[in-house]
């Protein structure tokens, strides 16, 4: 570590004690220089956690906002298509459809979770609920649903709504969910270390429950992989912010669509403050916008956020299930917040 290096290692070892977690590992891009800490309450695993792959639950969904992206400007798709037409053979769209644009922006008016989540999955509420509802069941509950509010008209975070567009993006390239995220990000970005599912290889980090010490087994997203299936190394994860910091170091196949994730599309809350892009969330700063999403599975805590104005780019894990007063999630944002 050099010189320059130190009081950054040590603020991001500070992080890496203050998450209190069996693992963590705090992974921080400034100006091109990458800088890694990692530690945890439990004993070091047999490989280094830096390398090991973590579940990013809810952060996955800025893998399908660039996908969407990414589609957009190859001119596959608009935006605007109904989503219930591509999933049901040219259903005719209404008068108010919910298009691919709704769902991934959460103004789709469908709820959380789709309706008989709670009541199927209640068997392995503890365990891994969302194997108990796979695709199809997300797609029958949403052509099944009829929306409380006109679409485009309230803002209301749903897994659900991102999952549909995955089952939606699909359906309009005739292309699975794995290969078409494998074929469109994860391969041109060079994400070796990035999958959609557990396995018995050894890299996949294990989770933990609220007291830090309960095993939880690997997260299994069901139907609901475009909205919380990504799983993948420090490293990886880092290669994905960094990327969204100057696009035109990017495949030239992303560029485009890494510049179109940055631009606001939605302002919510008092004087604003909630922006919202098609991947990410946007807060601003003293410099510039700030970029983030976080996740939680139910072992397992992520946090991934860029900011322009500083070159920063930061990818933060740890294997404790969220509970309340969880300093993981606050010490992440303030450590990317930093002028």
């Amino acid at each position: 570590m050099s010189p320059v290096d130190g009081p950054l290692a040590e603020r991001l070892a500070d992080a890496v004690a203050a998450s209190d977690a069996p693992d963590v590992v705090f992974a921080l891009s400034r100006q091109g220089h990458r800088t890694i800490a990692s530690g945890g309450t439990s004993p070091p695993p047999p490989l280094p956690r830096e390398d090991l792959r973590y579940e990013t639950g809810s952060a996955a969904k800025t893998f399908t906002g660039l996908l969407l992206a990414r589609l957009i400007h190859s001119g596959e798709l608009s935006g605007g298509e109904p989503a219930a037409a591509l999933l049901d053979g040219g259903r005719p769209a209404g008068a108010n459809p919910v298009t691919l644009a709704h769902l991934i922006t959460h103004t789709s008016g469908l709820p959380a979770l789709p309706a008989g989540f709670f009541l199927r999955g209640l068997p392995a509420w503890h365990t891994n609920p969302y194997a108990r509802f796979p695709a199809a069941r997300v797609v029958d509950a949403f052509l099944r649903h009829r929306p409380r509010h006109r679409p485009g008209t309230r803002w209301r975070y749903s897994n659900y709504g991102v999952a549909v567009l995955g089952h939606a993006l699909a359906a309009a390239t005739r292309t699975p969910w794995e290969d078409l995220l494998t074929d469109q990000v994860l391969r041109p970005l060079g994400l070796n270390g990035t999958t959609l599912r557990a396995d018995d290889s050894g890299l996949d980090a294990p989770g933990h429950g609220k007291d830090g010490e309960a095993p939880v087994p690997p997260f299994d997203a069901g139907g609901f992989q475009a909205a919380g299936a990504v799983r993948a190394t420090p490293h990886d994860l880092l290669t994905f912010t960094e990327a969204h910091l100057d696009p035109t170091g990017a495949p030239s196949q992303l560029a485009a669509a890494l510049r179109a994730v940055r631009r606001p599309v939605l302002r919510r809350g008092i004087g604003h403050r909630h922006v919202h892009t098609i991947a990410w969330f946007c807060h601003p700063t003293g410099g510039g916008p700030m970029y983030f999403h976080s996740g939680a599975t139910l072992g397992q805590q992520a946090f991934l956020g860029f900011r322009p104005d500083t070159g920063t780019a930061l990818a933060a894990l740890c294997t404790r299930r969220f509970r309340a007063h969880d300093p993981f999630l606050a010490t992440a944002y303030a450590l990317l917040a930093e002028e």
